[in-house]
């Protein structure tokens, strides 16, 4: 292809609607706003004749943020990999951590169908009102998260065990560049992440944290739910959004 050509090609797609590129990029389907998050917990609620767990991320990150559970308590990122069970809750580990009936609603009979409903739907009555309060974003849950807590907004608690703790002020941007050679760069902001993040969610299991050792990082690899993706497709705003990481792109 003629470079003529290339750059015609590139500036068409960067004028693409988010719908028109979703179609070409294989992006997945985005859930409505309320939706956007939720996540059913079945690693074995069926096999013990229990619904499956409905999990709101939007309602749990207006009180903690990501490195709570997915660091402080041992959740893993992906769903369904994290051995959850009732004794342990009770015991104060993984959900327990929080309701215990002190900090959050306990484990008690008649709060069962709060979390074991089946139902990805559960709740979305609340959301309208919750984010009309906040900053708003083109996509996924349509709240800009990051700058809801730097204009103070909302106050998610950093860690449960360390009232003292802040994030380490690491403000680095790294400059990715595309693999497409007329695609602009992508740019990745520490700060914005360690908002939210411990380093140890992303490294070095998502993203080996010597320089040029991450192989196979590719815009392919994040659609398939790695590196960028273990977030970026289901929780935290999604990749048809490509402008946010993309700033060059238009939307």
């Amino acid at each position: 292809m003629c470079n003529f050509c290339g750059t015609l090609l590139i500036c068409l797609l960067f004028a693409l609607p988010a719908y028109a590129r979703q179609s070409m990029f294989d992006l997945p389907p985005v859930a409505s706003p309320p939706l956007y998050g939720n996540i059913l917990i079945n690693r074995i609620s069926t096999k013990n004749h229990q619904l499956p767990v409905v999990f709101s991320h939007w309602e749990h990150r207006a009180k903690d943020t990501c490195r709570v559970c997915h660091f402080e308590l041992g959740f893993m990122m992906q769903k369904n990999t994290t051995e959850i069970t009732e004794e342990a809750n009770r015991r104060g580990k993984f959900c327990g951590a929080c309701h215990n009936g002190k900090i959050a609603f306990g484990h008690t009979k008649k709060n069962c169908k709060k979390c074991h409903n089946g139902n990805r739907t559960y709740g979305w009555q609340k959301f309208t009102a919750f984010s009309a309060k906040l900053p708003q974003a083109p996509t996924g849950n349509k709240i800009d998260w990051v700058k809801a807590v730097e204009e103070g907004l909302i106050k998610p608690r950093q860690s449960l065990t360390d009232k003292n703790y802040t994030p380490m002020p690491y403000n680095k941007e790294l400059q990715l560049r595309a693999e497409w050679n007329m695609i602009p760069p992508a740019f990745f902001p520490h700060k914005k992440h360690n908002l939210w993040l411990d380093c140890a969610n992303c490294h070095p299991d998502i993203f080996n944290i010597k320089k040029k050792t991450t192989k196979h990082f590719s815009m392919v690899n994040n659609l398939k739910g790695k590196f960028c993706g273990v977030c970026h497709l289901k929780v935290s705003f999604p990749m048809n959004d490509c402008g946010r990481c993309h700033p060059k792109m238009a939307y």
